[in-house]
């Protein structure tokens, strides 16, 4: 059993911290943004398989929209930021006040994904500038790249390597609060994959012991 697989109840009460802290500074962005009120929050962190997150995502011929990125400095890892295509066309349309915005046609406008890219930083980096802020430890990203594309083509590009050594993530559900204007959840899905050692450098950071 890997690492990822033995963490315990107080390790993901933790994560699920870093997680709300996380959720309320992209809130506070994205309200910037919108330029109206927006809640959020961390309902769930869970450890899934590969093959899971697939089906998160609406399975593996399923066309989301998706910011990958790597994490480095002292930890390292890849992180995903998934949205439905709905989801990521209405937040498009709110960002840039144009209705008429489509994602499921191409070719896309290139504002529209500017602003899909821009949201996918800002939430992301609003998680890894928390972690960093909470563990005291030097975390950046590299810069991140969005597709919009099958999640199993999506997905399988950041597990290339990572499968050799796990084959477990971590899930980070991000809910937005519902706006009555759109009638679907306004949720999207952080996906964690660390590279081996990550979370004993977090926990280590925190005081958090590991599992015996």
């Amino acid at each position: 059993m890997s690492f990822i697989e033995k963490i315990n109840p107080l390790q993901f009460d933790v994560l699920k911290e870093i997680g709300n802290i996380g959720a309320g500074n992209a809130a506070t962005a994205l309200s910037s943004i919108l330029n109206r009120k927006v809640d959020m929050n961390v309902p769930n962190v869970r450890v899934v398989s590969f093959d899971e997150m697939m089906e998160m995502a609406g399975g593996a011929d399923h066309v989301v929209a998706s910011v990958f990125l790597r994490i480095e400095g002292d930890a390292s890892g890849s992180m995903f930021f998934i949205l439905s295509l709905p989801v990521a066309q209405y937040l498009i349309r709110q960002m840039t006040g144009d209705g008429t915005f489509f994602i499921d046609s191409t070719p896309y406008t290139e504002m529209g994904l500017s602003c899909l890219q821009e949201l996918g930083n800002i939430l992301s980096g609003s998680y890894l500038s928390s972690l960093s802020d909470f563990t005291r430890l030097n975390i950046h990203s590299s810069v991140p790249s969005l597709s919009i594309d099958m999640a199993g083509a999506t997905i399988s590009y950041g597990l290339l390597e990572l499968s050799q050594v796990s084959d477990a993530a971590i899930v980070i559900d991000t809910v937005l609060e519902k706006d009555q204007h759109f009638t679907e959840s306004i949720n999207g899905h952080f996906f964690l994959l660390p590279d081996p050692g990550f979370f004993d450098t977090i926990f280590s950071a925190l005081g958090v012991l590991p599992n015996d």
